[in-house]
């Protein structure tokens, strides 16, 4: 047999080198591949996701435009409180990100007026307390209609606790504070004013500058503080684009 020399350590140890650079190299093609893979995997979940998206949005409109269908004089209100519910949403800090439950939340806050009649949800003159009492069922309404639309999430929250007050003083729950979700709050300001700013049968319209003085002095007793604080934050010129986008 032939001794070792060290060439031949030198060539051993090379071919042992090289063959774990080709395994190391074959390994790194693989996970690249992997990695491929995976982006390839995640665009075609996101596509997914985002056709769902649009679906659900498309059938919150949907069923949206046929509750406002019925009254004249709110025509867009959903999509009009929703567009200010938003931007107030985001300035109060709320983390929106990829989830429209909100939104369809603030789309669909009015749905248990379908069981309202007519004939009192368009009355122009005051409303009797058997009327109004069932005017305050629309809420509890709204959420019994939505109970197993489970893509709404959160949402269904929106449509329960709309009418809730800081003070505690509002329906269906009387809640009061913080116990008040805090979607629910941001929408009290934006329906308030989407509410102010639009002609009704009993009043004209008010400017976007009159209503917020409306809302400031609903301070601390119909309206959360520091979703106040967020409104003074938007001029109202971002308002009255909003509406004019619509």
């Amino acid at each position: 047999m032939s001794p070792i020399t060290g060439e031949d350590t030198v060539a051993s140890l090379r071919a042992r080198l090289e063959q774990t650079e080709r395994q190391a190299n074959a390994r790194q093609r693989q996970l690249e591949r992997y990695a491929a893979d995976l982006r390839e995997v995640f665009k075609q979940e996101r596509a997914r996701a985002q056709e769902l998206r649009r679906s659900y949005m498309a059938t919150v409109r949907a069923l949206a435009n046929a509750v406002e269908a019925r009254d004249a004089y709110t025509g867009k209100h959903a999509e009009r409180v929703a567009a200010y519910g938003m931007e107030l949403a985001r300035a109060a800090g709320i983390d929106i990100g990829d989830s429209p439950q909100i939104e369809f939340g603030f789309l669909l806050h009015d749905v248990g007026k379908v069981a309202v009649p007519d004939a009192i949800l368009f009355k122009s003159s005051s409303l009797t307390e058997e009327e109004y009492s069932l005017v305050r069922r629309h809420p509890v309404i709204g959420t019994e209609i939505l109970r197993d639309v489970d893509f709404l999430g959160e949402g269904k929250l929106v449509v329960r606790h709309h009418h809730e007050r800081w003070d505690g003083q509002g329906y269906p729950d009387g809640l009061a504070g913080e116990a008040i979700p805090l979607a629910a709050r941001v929408f009290a300001v934006a329906d308030a004013l989407d509410a102010l700013t639009t002609d009704r049968p009993y009043r004209p319209a008010s400017s976007f500058e009159a209503a917020r003085k409306e809302v400031y002095a609903g301070t601390g007793t119909q309206f959360d503080p520091a979703v106040v604080a967020a409104y003074r934050e938007i001029p109202d010129s971002t308002f009255e684009a909003l509406r004019d986008g619509l």
